[in-house]
């Protein structure tokens, strides 16, 4: 675990949510499984793969040691969450978790729930992708789809977005997605559709045409969205929906996917986008396959 611990002492602890140890990204042998993640004032720690007690004891007070030893007055709220075999356990090792918890990225702040379930209301590797939208979302009527707890509505309408449509099948992130908004400050300027995608075409035609359209379907995800047969039934519609200029970013989170099966699905659907740039992940996200790892690619309608 010298990867993670290394880590953990350069780390600098502050109000800012974020990734401290990416063992995903495998530039760390034996350490692969690991993840470690700051959600002031908790410390996530995620294993891939199954780990004995004594393992995880160790884990625990590696983690434990060094931020006592770095931070004495930081308080070890701890929690261990193990995904293995299809199965997902999260246990609270040590301290406590806020009841009402609300981390700070950029200036946003966001309702995050890491107790339950593995996706815990805002996806890290992803920060990149909001500070851009913020920064060039200004005047603009943005399209977001699959739009989750609506992090990228968020950040738009603090860029001085006109409007965001947010579309999501899940009702009930969407009601996160508004808490998120009121944290904010942001009551207004934003529509929440609680639609299938594929089955609202004519309403977000009405609604449009739109500036920017942010495209973040899960990757595989049955009866929602499975990125091998419906990103090609997701490009046919997009660039119809884009007013003259408009810009698409098109996300993809599938280690097995590359850039090239993104852009060859754009080359082949919706030719009249066209590529400008791949958005840089977060440097904690470096992956000894760069392939692997989250997608950003930004298009402009021709």
């Amino acid at each position: 675990m010298s990867g993670l611990i290394s880590a953990l002492k350069e780390f600098t602890f502050n109000n800012e949510v974020q990734r401290i140890f990416h063992g995903r990204g495998g530039l760390f042998k034996g350490e692969e499984h690991l993840c470690l993640d700051w959600y002031p004032p908790v410390l996530l720690l995620t294993s891939f793969k199954s780990l004995d007690e004594t393992q995880q004891q160790s884990l625990f007070s590696a983690i434990t040691t060094q931020v006592q030893t770095l931070v004495p007055e930081q308080a070890i709220n701890l929690v261990f969450q193990h995904r293995s075999g299809g199965q997902t356990v999260t246990d609270l090792i040590s301290g406590e978790v806020p009841d009402h918890h609300v981390v700070n990225e950029n200036g946003a702040l966001f309702n995050v729930h890491i107790l339950r379930g593995q996706n815990h209301g805002l996806f890290l590797d992803m920060a990149n992708g909001r500070k851009w939208v913020k920064q060039h979302a200004k005047h603009k009527n943005v399209l977001n789809l699959f739009a989750y707890t609506c992090g990228f509505s968020v950040v738009a309408l603090q860029g001085g977005a006109d409007e965001v449509v947010n579309m999501d099948m899940s009702k009930g992130s969407l009601s996160i997605g508004k808490q998120n908004h009121v944290l904010n400050d942001l009551p207004h300027g934003a529509r929440y559709l609680g639609h299938d995608i594929f089955k609202s075409w004519g309403k977000l035609t009405k609604l449009g045409p739109y500036d920017l359209i942010i495209a973040d379907p899960p990757s595989n995800q049955k009866g929602s969205f499975v990125a091998t047969k419906d990103y090609e039934r997701l490009l046919k519609r997009l660039p119809s929906l884009l007013a003259e200029g408009g810009e698409v970013l098109l996300c993809l989170n599938a280690p097995e996917l590359s850039s090239d099966f993104l852009m060859q699905q754009v080359e082949i659907t919706a030719p009249q986008l066209q590529f400008v740039e791949r958005i840089a992940n977060p440097q904690v996200f470096a992956d000894i396959d760069e392939q692997k790892s989250l997608k950003v690619l930004r298009y402009s309608l021709a």
